[in-house]
């Protein structure tokens, strides 16, 4: 499985470094400030090139976001825990449990 990793985690992971950089020295960064196992994978799937800034940085890494279909895989389990059982789906909000 491909390594994936949020917009957050990257921004917070990269949030020190001065561009441009190159693709080592983004890793050196997320280390140092202490990025999650998903977020550092995420990074050396990442072509070794100079990135010119973020954006850059953000259109190479996968971004969890970006995949509905492992979003609802990540869903699923919140939704049967869910204190409301007969509240219909939609109504459900499920973005700040995990």
């Amino acid at each position: 499985m491909t390594a994936r990793t949020t917009r957050d985690a990257i921004e917070s992971a990269l949030a020190d470094v001065d561009f441009p950089a190159p693709k080592e020295q983004l890793l050196d960064a997320a280390r140092r400030n202490n990025a999650d196992a998903d977020t550092v994978r995420a990074l050396r799937a990442i072509p070794p090139v100079d990135y010119r800034n973020l954006d850059e940085v953000l259109a190479s890494v996968r971004i969890r976001d970006e995949d509905p279909e492992e979003e609802a895989v990540l869903k699923a389990p919140r939704r049967r825990a869910h204190p409301k059982p007969k509240l219909a789906e939609s109504a459900k909000d499920l973005s700040d449990t995990s």
